[in-house]
């Protein structure tokens, strides 16, 4: 019995890891609406290892390596694919410059700076009530979302069909992983109204955002996020 409650959480763990490998397989493939699936189910699971090993009290050394190690892949590589797949088209011309490299590897910098936050946050002991840059999971949901949205109906066609914005868009995406931003992390350290303006911001305008663009709000949440961030950096703390 002991067994089992020592190691659920970490079987829900590399869960997570599965899924992501599926996804970044199928995503290298194209089955881009297989690899949605596969980031849906990540991200429930790393809800899930979270949640049950706090239920459980089964935190463990183990149990932290093996999250961050998932995430790596889930939340770290499958968002670095997802960028590379958007990059393919453009093969080695960069406005009017041809390049001694193919635009798409640029892309990968995004696995890099995600294993490098992964790294980061695992060392900061500051990061209880709120996160410094933005979280794996939240960039995966906003570069592949904008992505999906793109390949299912054409939306963000500006960004997905301009190699400037999207070497802009992959450098700022890298860069805010790592960032010194305080970003809202949903934790509560008292439950009064003021100390939590921002929480109830979040919840509110991703609602609001999610009734009114539907599926294409997704990606556009991770933006309000990080603007109601921005907005209540001095009560983040």
């Amino acid at each position: 019995m002991n067994f089992i409650k020592n190691n659920l959480a970490n079987a829900f763990t590399l869960g997570n890891l599965f899924s992501g490998s599926i996804g970044v397989i199928n995503l290298v493939n194209g089955n881009y609406k297989v690899a949605a699936i596969c980031i849906i189910i990540s991200l429930v699971l790393d809800f899930l290892d979270g949640f049950v090993a706090r239920a459980l009290k089964a935190n463990s050394n183990l149990g932290a390596q093996l999250d961050s190690l998932a995430d790596m892949v889930s939340f770290g590589l499958l968002p670095g694919v997802t960028m590379f797949k958007a990059l393919e088209g453009f093969g080695n011309q960069f406005m009017d410059f041809e390049l001694p490299f193919q635009l798409k590897y640029l892309g990968l910098f995004v696995a890099l700076f995600s294993c490098l936050r992964l790294a980061i946050f695992n060392l900061d002991e500051e990061q209880t009530y709120y996160f410094k840059g933005l979280n794996t999971p939240s960039n995966t949901i906003l570069i592949f979302g904008l992505y999906y949205a793109f390949l299912e109906n054409g939306s963000f066609q500006f960004i997905f069909e301009n190699p400037l914005l999207m070497v802009i868009f992959t450098i700022i995406s890298s860069w805010i992983l790592v960032s010194p931003i305080k970003m809202i992390a949903m934790k509560f350290k008292s439950m009064k109204l003021e100390d939590n303006y921002p929480k109830i911001a979040l919840l509110i305008g991703a609602l609001l955002i999610l009734i009114i663009f539907k599926t294409v709000g997704i990606p556009l949440v991770i933006l309000y996020y990080i603007l109601i961030s921005l907005i209540f950096q001095k009560q983040l703390k």
